[in-house]
């Protein structure tokens, strides 16, 4: 966590507020968070700079600026992206790593319980190198059911760790990996590229309608995740197989059953429901 719906849900909150702001004397707070560049360099290059966009690459915050560097954020499991338009409380300011006025009295805040999120800056170089690495965007327009089955066909890997594979597909974790897959009913340790052609388009179909679901509710909060106003997701409300070891299939019946051999992930499935030949 977060996954993609969870990182478009900050990235969509946050646009209004940053995109056309100064970043106004910026702090950092914790530098173990910081990747490919010093404390110092980040603060020369942001400090009264102005925020172009807010976008999201894969599971990642993307801060383009006025000259052109792109500030990353991977929140990872315990980061939260946050806007206040008073002054933060003691307990709020304690595990901030990184803070900045945006002007209207409002501070863009990064805060991080175990700092296992990180902040990158990329010049047009590194940002290129760095998106090419990434997969593309499963709910982009231009990816198609077929481009998808293409995919597949590369891989030899179980099914639900090449969903999760960064390189091959932009955004995908655990939990939506394990609903997608689900609702294809397909096994999640069956190798990808033996997934048949009609498999693949109703995983294509799973996939894209559980990301856009799980956007339209805000994303999923199992533990820590927040969004920029500090609130919940929803769509853990709706999750049919994860985090419901031993419950029964909402389809069938059958006792859900959880195994960490795939991947060393929770992968819980229904083996009736996913269990015939895909």
């Amino acid at each position: 966590m977060p996954e993609l719906p969870e990182v478009e849900t900050i990235v969509r909150a946050l646009q209004p507020h940053l995109t056309g702001s100064k970043l106004r004397n910026p702090k950092i707070f914790k530098t173990d968070v910081l990747r490919h560049v010093s404390p110092r360099r980040l603060i020369e290059v942001i400090n009264n700079n102005t925020v172009q966009d807010v976008t999201r690459r894969a599971k990642h915050v993307v801060i383009r600026l006025a000259t052109g560097e792109r500030v990353v954020i991977q929140p990872r499991m315990t980061g939260n992206l946050l806007v206040y338009d008073r002054r933060l409380t003691p307990s709020e300011s304690r595990y901030v790593v990184f803070r900045s006025a945006i002007g209207d009295g409002k501070t863009f805040v990064y805060r991080d319980v175990r700092r296992l999120g990180t902040i990158s800056l990329l010049d047009a170089t590194a940002w290129e190198s760095y998106t090419q690495s990434i997969g593309p965007e499963p709910l982009a327009d231009d990816f198609t059911a077929e481009r998808f089955a293409d995919i597949l066909t590369r891989t030899r890997q179980a099914i639900k760790k090449a969903l999760m594979d960064q390189r091959l597909l932009a955004g995908v974790g655990n939990i939506y990996a394990n609903e997608a897959l689900f609702r294809a009913g397909i096994d999640p340790s069956r190798s990808a590229d033996r997934v048949t052609q009609d498999a693949a388009h109703r995983l294509y179909d799973a996939v894209r309608g559980v990301l856009a679901a799980a956007v339209a509710a805000g994303g999923t909060t199992v533990r820590d995740y927040r969004n920029v106003a500090g609130d919940p997701g929803a769509y853990q409300q709706a999750l049919l197989v994860y985090g419901r070891d031993g419950a029964p299939c909402v389809r069938c019946g059958t006792r859900l059953h959880t195994t960490h051999s795939i991947d060393g992930r929770s992968t819980t499935f229904c083996w009736r429901c996913q269990g015939r030949s895909s």
